[in-house]
Protein backbone atom coordinates (compact mmCIF):
# COMPACT_ATOMS: atom_id res chain seq x y z
CA UNK A 1 0.00 0.00 0.00
CA UNK A 2 1.26 3.48 -0.83
CA UNK A 3 1.97 5.80 2.11
CA UNK A 4 -1.08 7.86 3.01
CA UNK A 5 0.75 11.17 2.56
CA UNK A 6 1.41 10.23 -1.08
CA UNK A 7 -2.10 8.91 -1.69
CA UNK A 8 -3.74 12.22 -0.70
CA UNK A 9 -1.93 14.06 -3.51
CA UNK A 10 -2.96 11.66 -6.27
CA UNK A 11 -5.66 12.37 -8.86
CA UNK A 12 -7.62 9.30 -7.75
CA UNK A 13 -8.08 8.11 -4.17
CA UNK A 14 -8.67 4.38 -3.85
CA UNK A 15 -10.35 5.00 -0.51
CA UNK A 16 -12.86 7.35 -2.14
CA UNK A 17 -13.66 4.75 -4.81
CA UNK A 18 -14.17 2.02 -2.22
CA UNK A 19 -16.46 4.28 -0.20
CA UNK A 20 -18.46 5.11 -3.32
CA UNK A 21 -18.93 1.44 -4.14
CA UNK A 22 -19.85 0.59 -0.55
CA UNK A 23 -22.52 3.29 -0.47
CA UNK A 24 -23.98 2.53 -3.90
CA UNK A 25 -27.23 0.63 -4.31
CA UNK A 26 -28.77 -0.65 -7.55
CA UNK A 27 -31.32 1.58 -9.25
CA UNK A 28 -34.98 0.71 -9.23
CA UNK A 29 -36.28 0.64 -12.80
CA UNK A 30 -38.38 3.80 -12.59
CA UNK A 31 -35.56 5.76 -10.96
CA UNK A 32 -33.07 4.55 -13.56
CA UNK A 33 -35.34 5.49 -16.45
CA UNK A 34 -35.84 8.97 -15.02
CA UNK A 35 -32.09 9.51 -14.72
CA UNK A 36 -31.12 8.00 -18.05
CA UNK A 37 -33.67 9.96 -20.04
CA UNK A 38 -32.32 13.19 -18.53
CA UNK A 39 -28.78 12.60 -19.80
CA UNK A 40 -27.21 14.66 -22.57
CA UNK A 41 -23.77 15.97 -23.53
CA UNK A 42 -24.29 18.72 -20.93
CA UNK A 43 -25.93 16.53 -18.28
CA UNK A 44 -23.51 13.64 -17.94
CA UNK A 45 -23.68 10.58 -15.70
CA UNK A 46 -21.88 11.39 -12.44
CA UNK A 47 -19.47 8.88 -10.82
CA UNK A 48 -21.80 7.90 -7.97
CA UNK A 49 -24.64 7.46 -10.47
CA UNK A 50 -22.29 5.32 -12.55
CA UNK A 51 -21.51 3.23 -9.46
CA UNK A 52 -25.21 2.59 -8.93
CA UNK A 53 -25.78 1.81 -12.60
CA UNK A 54 -22.93 -0.71 -12.65
CA UNK A 55 -24.63 -2.52 -9.75
CA UNK A 56 -27.99 -2.62 -11.56
CA UNK A 57 -28.81 -5.86 -13.34
CA UNK A 58 -32.17 -5.01 -14.91
CA UNK A 59 -31.91 -5.71 -18.69
CA UNK A 60 -34.54 -3.07 -19.48
CA UNK A 61 -32.46 -0.46 -17.68
CA UNK A 62 -29.41 -1.40 -19.72
CA UNK A 63 -31.38 -1.38 -22.96
CA UNK A 64 -32.42 2.18 -22.20
CA UNK A 65 -28.86 3.07 -21.19
CA UNK A 66 -27.54 1.67 -24.47
CA UNK A 67 -30.04 3.71 -26.48
CA UNK A 68 -29.09 6.85 -24.57
CA UNK A 69 -25.38 6.18 -25.07
CA UNK A 70 -25.89 5.98 -28.81
CA UNK A 71 -28.03 9.13 -28.78
CA UNK A 72 -25.46 11.08 -26.76
CA UNK A 73 -22.61 9.99 -29.03
CA UNK A 74 -24.53 11.04 -32.13
CA UNK A 75 -25.44 14.37 -30.55
CA UNK A 76 -21.74 14.99 -29.96
CA UNK A 77 -20.11 13.41 -33.04
CA UNK A 78 -22.89 12.48 -35.44
CA UNK A 79 -22.66 9.14 -37.26
CA UNK A 80 -18.92 9.17 -37.80
CA UNK A 81 -16.63 6.42 -36.49
CA UNK A 82 -12.92 7.28 -36.44
CA UNK A 83 -10.53 4.63 -37.80
CA UNK A 84 -6.81 4.42 -37.01
CA UNK A 85 -3.93 1.97 -36.72
CA UNK A 86 -1.24 1.49 -34.08
CA UNK A 87 2.38 1.54 -35.22
CA UNK A 88 4.56 -0.38 -32.78
CA UNK A 89 8.09 1.01 -32.65
CA UNK A 90 9.78 -1.22 -30.09
CA UNK A 91 9.07 -4.21 -27.87
CA UNK A 92 12.21 -3.69 -25.82
CA UNK A 93 11.24 -2.91 -22.25
CA UNK A 94 12.73 -2.62 -18.80
CA UNK A 95 9.45 -3.39 -17.02
CA UNK A 96 8.11 -6.75 -15.91
CA UNK A 97 4.34 -6.36 -16.28
CA UNK A 98 2.91 -9.83 -15.77
CA UNK A 99 0.27 -9.49 -18.51
CA UNK A 100 2.49 -8.16 -21.33
CA UNK A 101 4.51 -9.89 -24.02
CA UNK A 102 7.06 -7.07 -23.97
CA UNK A 103 8.02 -7.77 -20.33
CA UNK A 104 11.73 -7.86 -19.55
CA UNK A 105 11.43 -11.35 -18.09
CA UNK A 106 10.09 -12.81 -21.34
CA UNK A 107 13.23 -14.64 -22.48
CA UNK A 108 11.48 -16.06 -25.56
CA UNK A 109 10.56 -12.67 -27.00
CA UNK A 110 12.10 -11.58 -30.30
CA UNK A 111 13.25 -8.04 -29.50
CA UNK A 112 12.95 -5.33 -32.13
CA UNK A 113 13.38 -1.55 -32.09
CA UNK A 114 12.64 0.13 -35.39
CA UNK A 115 15.03 2.77 -36.66
CA UNK A 116 13.38 6.03 -37.74
CA UNK A 117 13.85 4.83 -41.33
CA UNK A 118 12.10 1.52 -40.59
CA UNK A 119 9.28 3.37 -38.84
CA UNK A 120 8.89 5.53 -41.95
CA UNK A 121 8.60 2.35 -44.05
CA UNK A 122 5.81 1.12 -41.77
CA UNK A 123 4.05 4.48 -42.00
CA UNK A 124 4.33 4.51 -45.80
CA UNK A 125 2.76 1.07 -45.96
CA UNK A 126 -0.15 2.22 -43.81
CA UNK A 127 -0.52 5.45 -45.77
CA UNK A 128 -0.92 3.45 -48.98
CA UNK A 129 -3.67 1.47 -47.26
CA UNK A 130 -5.58 4.69 -46.59
CA UNK A 131 -4.67 5.60 -43.01
CA UNK A 132 -4.03 9.22 -42.09
CA UNK A 133 -3.62 8.92 -38.29
CA UNK A 134 -1.38 6.53 -36.41
CA UNK A 135 -0.81 5.75 -32.75
CA UNK A 136 2.91 5.22 -32.10
CA UNK A 137 3.40 2.61 -29.37
CA UNK A 138 6.63 1.67 -27.67
CA UNK A 139 7.92 -0.29 -24.72
CA UNK A 140 9.69 1.51 -21.88
CA UNK A 141 13.40 0.84 -22.26
CA UNK A 142 15.90 3.08 -20.44
CA UNK A 143 18.18 3.29 -23.50
CA UNK A 144 16.32 2.12 -26.62
CA UNK A 145 13.09 4.13 -26.40
CA UNK A 146 14.06 7.40 -24.79
CA UNK A 147 11.95 10.50 -25.57
CA UNK A 148 14.55 11.76 -28.06
CA UNK A 149 14.13 8.56 -30.09
CA UNK A 150 10.34 8.98 -30.20
CA UNK A 151 10.73 12.62 -31.23
CA UNK A 152 13.11 11.58 -34.03
CA UNK A 153 10.54 9.05 -35.27
CA UNK A 154 7.76 11.65 -35.17
CA UNK A 155 9.79 14.12 -37.22
CA UNK A 156 10.90 11.46 -39.71
CA UNK A 157 7.37 10.19 -40.40
CA UNK A 158 5.99 13.70 -40.84
CA UNK A 159 8.90 14.63 -43.11
CA UNK A 160 8.94 11.51 -45.28
CA UNK A 161 5.24 10.56 -45.52
CA UNK A 162 1.84 12.15 -45.87
CA UNK A 163 0.67 11.09 -42.42
CA UNK A 164 -1.44 13.90 -40.99
CA UNK A 165 -1.38 13.23 -37.25
CA UNK A 166 0.66 10.95 -35.01
CA UNK A 167 -0.44 10.14 -31.49
CA UNK A 168 1.87 8.59 -28.89
CA UNK A 169 1.38 5.81 -26.35
CA UNK A 170 4.56 5.77 -24.31
CA UNK A 171 5.87 5.77 -20.77
CA UNK A 172 5.21 8.60 -18.29
CA UNK A 173 7.83 11.33 -18.62
CA UNK A 174 9.00 14.57 -17.02
CA UNK A 175 7.53 17.81 -18.35
CA UNK A 176 10.58 18.71 -20.46
CA UNK A 177 10.49 15.38 -22.29
CA UNK A 178 6.76 15.67 -22.88
CA UNK A 179 7.29 19.15 -24.26
CA UNK A 180 9.88 17.70 -26.67
CA UNK A 181 7.32 15.22 -28.02
CA UNK A 182 4.71 17.92 -28.40
CA UNK A 183 7.13 20.16 -30.28
CA UNK A 184 7.92 17.21 -32.59
CA UNK A 185 4.25 17.08 -33.57
CA UNK A 186 2.62 14.51 -31.29
CA UNK A 187 -1.17 14.81 -31.10
CA UNK A 188 -2.72 12.83 -28.24
CA UNK A 189 -0.47 11.55 -25.44
CA UNK A 190 -1.86 8.27 -24.15
CA UNK A 191 -0.99 6.41 -20.95
CA UNK A 192 -3.15 3.74 -19.31
CA UNK A 193 -2.99 3.28 -15.57
CA UNK A 194 -3.74 -0.44 -16.19
CA UNK A 195 -5.34 -0.75 -12.74
CA UNK A 196 -6.01 1.98 -10.21
CA UNK A 197 -6.00 -0.50 -7.30
CA UNK A 198 -2.63 0.06 -5.59
CA UNK A 199 -2.09 -3.47 -4.27
CA UNK A 200 -3.01 -5.11 -7.58
CA UNK A 201 -0.88 -2.57 -9.43
CA UNK A 202 2.12 -3.51 -7.27
CA UNK A 203 1.54 -7.23 -7.88
CA UNK A 204 1.20 -6.79 -11.64
CA UNK A 205 4.24 -4.52 -11.98
CA UNK A 206 6.90 -6.09 -9.73
CA UNK A 207 9.93 -4.30 -11.21
CA UNK A 208 11.04 -1.60 -13.60
CA UNK A 209 10.13 2.08 -13.83
CA UNK A 210 6.47 1.19 -14.25
CA UNK A 211 6.39 -0.15 -10.70
CA UNK A 212 5.98 3.47 -9.57
CA UNK A 213 2.19 3.77 -9.25
CA UNK A 214 2.15 7.46 -8.39
CA UNK A 215 4.49 8.53 -11.22
CA UNK A 216 2.19 6.87 -13.72
CA UNK A 217 -1.04 8.16 -12.20
CA UNK A 218 0.18 11.77 -12.22
CA UNK A 219 1.57 11.74 -15.77
CA UNK A 220 -1.35 13.68 -17.28
CA UNK A 221 -0.83 16.41 -14.69
CA UNK A 222 2.55 16.88 -16.38
CA UNK A 223 1.42 16.28 -19.97
CA UNK A 224 -1.23 18.99 -20.12
CA UNK A 225 1.07 21.78 -18.81
CA UNK A 226 3.67 20.51 -21.31
CA UNK A 227 1.28 21.39 -24.15
CA UNK A 228 -0.78 18.25 -24.62
CA UNK A 229 -4.32 19.59 -24.67
CA UNK A 230 -5.45 16.11 -25.69
CA UNK A 231 -4.63 13.12 -23.51
CA UNK A 232 -5.88 9.54 -23.43
CA UNK A 233 -6.50 7.38 -20.37
CA UNK A 234 -7.88 3.93 -19.59
CA UNK A 235 -7.68 0.80 -17.46
CA UNK A 236 -6.82 -2.72 -18.59
CA UNK A 237 -10.04 -4.54 -17.76
CA UNK A 238 -9.58 -7.86 -16.01
CA UNK A 239 -6.72 -7.12 -13.63
CA UNK A 240 -9.01 -6.09 -10.77
CA UNK A 241 -12.74 -5.60 -10.11
CA UNK A 242 -13.90 -3.72 -13.19
CA UNK A 243 -16.31 -1.56 -11.20
CA UNK A 244 -13.44 -0.16 -9.15
CA UNK A 245 -11.30 0.54 -12.20
CA UNK A 246 -14.13 2.03 -14.29
CA UNK A 247 -15.07 4.42 -11.49
CA UNK A 248 -11.40 5.30 -11.06
CA UNK A 249 -11.15 6.18 -14.76
CA UNK A 250 -14.20 8.42 -14.35
CA UNK A 251 -12.72 10.09 -11.28
CA UNK A 252 -9.45 10.59 -13.16
CA UNK A 253 -11.40 12.23 -15.99
CA UNK A 254 -13.12 14.54 -13.50
CA UNK A 255 -9.77 15.45 -11.97
CA UNK A 256 -8.45 16.53 -15.38
CA UNK A 257 -11.53 18.63 -16.03
CA UNK A 258 -11.43 20.21 -12.58
CA UNK A 259 -7.70 20.95 -12.88
CA UNK A 260 -7.34 21.91 -16.54
CA UNK A 261 -10.82 22.48 -17.97
CA UNK A 262 -10.66 19.51 -20.32
CA UNK A 263 -11.83 15.93 -20.12
CA UNK A 264 -9.56 13.26 -21.59
CA UNK A 265 -9.74 13.29 -25.37
CA UNK A 266 -9.98 9.51 -25.41
CA UNK A 267 -10.94 6.76 -22.98
CA UNK A 268 -9.80 3.37 -24.17
CA UNK A 269 -11.50 0.12 -23.21
CA UNK A 270 -8.81 -2.57 -23.45
CA UNK A 271 -9.73 -5.99 -22.07
CA UNK A 272 -7.15 -8.55 -20.95
CA UNK A 273 -5.78 -10.71 -23.74
CA UNK A 274 -3.27 -13.50 -23.35
CA UNK A 275 0.27 -12.55 -24.37
CA UNK A 276 3.14 -14.73 -25.55
CA UNK A 277 5.60 -15.18 -22.69
CA UNK A 278 3.24 -13.88 -20.02
CA UNK A 279 2.85 -15.86 -16.78
CA UNK A 280 -0.85 -14.95 -16.72
CA UNK A 281 -2.83 -17.40 -18.88
CA UNK A 282 -6.11 -15.63 -18.16
CA UNK A 283 -7.51 -12.51 -16.55
CA UNK A 284 -7.41 -12.51 -12.73
CA UNK A 285 -10.84 -10.81 -12.70
CA UNK A 286 -12.53 -11.77 -15.99
CA UNK A 287 -14.89 -9.29 -17.64
CA UNK A 288 -17.75 -10.87 -19.59
CA UNK A 289 -18.98 -9.60 -22.94
CA UNK A 290 -22.12 -8.21 -21.32
CA UNK A 291 -20.05 -6.40 -18.68
CA UNK A 292 -17.73 -5.07 -21.37
CA UNK A 293 -20.66 -3.57 -23.26
CA UNK A 294 -21.96 -1.97 -20.07
CA UNK A 295 -18.56 -0.38 -19.48
CA UNK A 296 -18.63 1.18 -22.96
CA UNK A 297 -22.10 2.57 -22.19
CA UNK A 298 -20.99 4.02 -18.86
CA UNK A 299 -17.91 5.68 -20.34
CA UNK A 300 -19.99 7.31 -23.07
CA UNK A 301 -22.67 8.60 -20.71
CA UNK A 302 -20.12 9.79 -18.14
CA UNK A 303 -17.69 11.58 -20.47
CA UNK A 304 -19.74 12.51 -23.57
CA UNK A 305 -16.94 14.50 -25.22
CA UNK A 306 -14.40 11.65 -25.11
CA UNK A 307 -13.57 9.32 -27.94
CA UNK A 308 -14.42 5.88 -26.54
CA UNK A 309 -11.88 3.56 -28.17
CA UNK A 310 -12.27 -0.19 -28.75
CA UNK A 311 -9.30 -1.98 -30.30
CA UNK A 312 -8.62 -5.23 -32.12
CA UNK A 313 -8.21 -6.97 -28.76
CA UNK A 314 -11.94 -7.58 -29.11
CA UNK A 315 -13.62 -10.02 -31.53
CA UNK A 316 -15.33 -8.64 -34.62
CA UNK A 317 -18.86 -9.19 -33.31
CA UNK A 318 -18.21 -7.24 -30.10
CA UNK A 319 -16.52 -4.41 -32.00
CA UNK A 320 -19.52 -4.05 -34.27
CA UNK A 321 -21.95 -4.23 -31.37
CA UNK A 322 -20.23 -1.43 -29.43
CA UNK A 323 -20.72 0.94 -32.37
CA UNK A 324 -24.41 0.84 -31.45
CA UNK A 325 -23.83 1.67 -27.78
CA UNK A 326 -21.38 4.55 -27.67
CA UNK A 327 -17.96 3.63 -29.04
CA UNK A 328 -16.66 6.28 -31.43
CA UNK A 329 -13.16 5.13 -32.42
CA UNK A 330 -11.84 1.72 -33.47
CA UNK A 331 -8.48 0.49 -34.68
CA UNK A 332 -8.35 -1.52 -37.89
CA UNK A 333 -5.94 -4.03 -39.39
CA UNK A 334 -3.65 -3.81 -36.35
CA UNK A 335 -0.28 -5.48 -35.90
CA UNK A 336 1.19 -5.37 -32.39
CA UNK A 337 4.69 -6.52 -33.33
CA UNK A 338 7.22 -3.89 -34.47
CA UNK A 339 7.74 -4.08 -38.23
CA UNK A 340 4.63 -6.19 -38.70
CA UNK A 341 3.05 -4.15 -41.49
CA UNK A 342 5.85 -3.82 -44.02
CA UNK A 343 7.11 -7.31 -43.15
CA UNK A 344 3.62 -8.71 -43.71
CA UNK A 345 4.01 -11.25 -40.91
CA UNK A 346 2.42 -11.73 -37.53
CA UNK A 347 5.13 -12.82 -35.09
CA UNK A 348 3.65 -14.04 -31.81
CA UNK A 349 7.05 -13.90 -30.15
CA UNK A 350 7.24 -10.14 -30.86
CA UNK A 351 3.62 -9.16 -30.07
CA UNK A 352 2.39 -7.21 -27.07
CA UNK A 353 -0.82 -9.27 -26.98
CA UNK A 354 -2.91 -11.51 -29.22
CA UNK A 355 -5.03 -9.62 -31.75
CA UNK A 356 -8.56 -11.01 -32.13
CA UNK A 357 -10.09 -8.96 -34.94
CA UNK A 358 -7.67 -9.35 -37.86
CA UNK A 359 -9.88 -7.82 -40.58
CA UNK A 360 -8.13 -5.30 -42.86
CA UNK A 361 -9.12 -1.64 -43.13
CA UNK A 362 -11.19 -2.26 -46.26
CA UNK A 363 -13.39 -4.80 -44.50
CA UNK A 364 -13.80 -2.56 -41.45
CA UNK A 365 -14.90 0.32 -43.71
CA UNK A 366 -17.42 -1.97 -45.39
CA UNK A 367 -18.85 -3.18 -42.07
CA UNK A 368 -19.06 0.31 -40.55
CA UNK A 369 -21.02 1.44 -43.61
CA UNK A 370 -23.27 -1.62 -43.40
CA UNK A 371 -24.25 -0.67 -39.84
CA UNK A 372 -25.29 2.80 -40.92
CA UNK A 373 -22.24 4.75 -39.76
CA UNK A 374 -19.62 6.81 -41.56
CA UNK A 375 -16.00 5.63 -41.44
CA UNK A 376 -13.85 8.69 -40.76
CA UNK A 377 -10.15 9.12 -41.41
CA UNK A 378 -10.33 12.78 -40.40
CA UNK A 379 -7.47 14.60 -38.67
CA UNK A 380 -8.72 18.17 -39.00
CA UNK A 381 -9.22 19.15 -35.35
CA UNK A 382 -5.47 19.03 -34.72
CA UNK A 383 -4.79 21.31 -37.69
CA UNK A 384 -7.65 23.69 -36.83
CA UNK A 385 -6.63 23.90 -33.15
CA UNK A 386 -9.88 22.33 -31.93
CA UNK A 387 -8.14 20.60 -29.04
CA UNK A 388 -8.10 20.57 -25.25
CA UNK A 389 -10.73 22.66 -23.52
CA UNK A 390 -11.77 24.19 -26.86
CA UNK A 391 -12.70 20.72 -28.10
CA UNK A 392 -14.40 19.79 -24.83
CA UNK A 393 -16.58 22.90 -24.89
CA UNK A 394 -17.48 22.52 -28.56
CA UNK A 395 -18.30 18.85 -28.06
CA UNK A 396 -20.67 19.30 -25.14
CA UNK A 397 -22.35 22.21 -26.93
CA UNK A 398 -22.99 20.04 -30.00
CA UNK A 399 -20.74 22.04 -32.34
CA UNK A 400 -18.02 19.46 -33.05
CA UNK A 401 -20.48 17.34 -35.03
CA UNK A 402 -20.93 20.28 -37.41
CA UNK A 403 -17.36 19.58 -38.56
CA UNK A 404 -17.30 15.79 -38.02
CA UNK A 405 -19.86 15.05 -40.72
CA UNK A 406 -18.35 17.00 -43.65
CA UNK A 407 -14.83 15.93 -42.70
CA UNK A 408 -15.86 12.28 -42.50
CA UNK A 409 -17.44 12.54 -45.94
CA UNK A 410 -14.35 14.18 -47.44
CA UNK A 411 -11.99 11.54 -46.05
CA UNK A 412 -14.33 8.73 -47.08
CA UNK A 413 -14.40 10.11 -50.63
CA UNK A 414 -10.60 10.34 -50.61
CA UNK A 415 -10.41 6.72 -49.45
CA UNK A 416 -12.86 5.69 -52.18
CA UNK A 417 -10.81 7.29 -54.94
CA UNK A 418 -7.65 5.54 -53.74
CA UNK A 419 -8.99 2.03 -53.08
CA UNK A 420 -8.46 -0.71 -55.65
CA UNK A 421 -11.69 -2.44 -54.55
CA UNK A 422 -14.21 -1.25 -57.13
CA UNK A 423 -17.25 -2.52 -55.23
CA UNK A 424 -16.10 -0.81 -52.04
CA UNK A 425 -15.44 2.38 -53.98
CA UNK A 426 -19.06 2.43 -55.14
CA UNK A 427 -20.32 1.78 -51.59
CA UNK A 428 -18.25 4.67 -50.26
CA UNK A 429 -19.32 7.10 -52.99
CA UNK A 430 -22.97 6.17 -52.41
CA UNK A 431 -22.51 6.83 -48.68
CA UNK A 432 -20.97 10.22 -49.45
CA UNK A 433 -23.94 11.16 -51.65
CA UNK A 434 -26.40 10.08 -48.96
CA UNK A 435 -24.42 11.86 -46.26
CA UNK A 436 -24.46 15.11 -48.17
CA UNK A 437 -28.22 15.25 -47.64
CA UNK A 438 -27.59 15.62 -43.90
CA UNK A 439 -25.65 18.83 -44.58
CA UNK A 440 -28.62 20.58 -46.16
CA UNK A 441 -29.18 23.76 -44.19
CA UNK A 442 -25.57 23.82 -42.97
CA UNK A 443 -23.61 27.01 -43.72
CA UNK A 444 -20.73 24.71 -44.70
CA UNK A 445 -22.65 23.09 -47.57
CA UNK A 446 -21.51 25.41 -50.41
CA UNK A 447 -17.85 25.04 -49.44
CA UNK A 448 -18.35 21.31 -48.89
CA UNK A 449 -19.66 20.94 -52.44
CA UNK A 450 -16.57 22.70 -53.77
CA UNK A 451 -14.24 20.56 -51.68
CA UNK A 452 -15.92 17.24 -52.46
CA UNK A 453 -15.79 17.99 -56.19
CA UNK A 454 -12.05 18.56 -55.90
CA UNK A 455 -11.55 15.35 -53.91
CA UNK A 456 -13.45 13.33 -56.51
CA UNK A 457 -11.10 14.80 -59.12
CA UNK A 458 -8.08 13.61 -57.14
CA UNK A 459 -7.25 16.40 -54.68
CA UNK A 460 -6.27 15.30 -51.17
CA UNK A 461 -6.36 16.55 -47.61
CA UNK A 462 -9.23 19.04 -47.86
CA UNK A 463 -10.99 19.69 -44.58
CA UNK A 464 -12.94 22.09 -42.36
Amino acid sequence: MLPQKQQTTLPVSSGEIFRMLAAARPFARKEAFSLLLSLSPRRRLLPFEAARLLLTGDPMVWETAANMARAVREEVFGRRIVLFAPLYLSNECGNNCLYCGFRKGNREARRITLSPEAAVAEARFLEKKGYHRLLLVTGEHPLRTRPGYIADVLRAIYRETGMRILHVNAAPMPVDDLRMLKEAGAGVYQVFQETYHPETYAAMHPSGAKADYAWRLTCMDRAIPAGFGDVGIGALLGLYDYRFDVLSVLRHAEHLFDSFGTFPHTISVPRFRRAFGSPLPSAPCPVSDAEFERIVIVYRLSVPSAGVVVTTREPAAIRERVLDIGASQISAGSKTNPGGYAEGLRRHEAEQFEVDDTRPLEEIVRRVLARGYLPSLCTSCYRRHRTGNTFTEMAVDGHIRDFCMPNALLTLAEFAIATEDNALREECIAAVRDGRKELEGSPLLPEFDRKIARVLEGDRDLFF
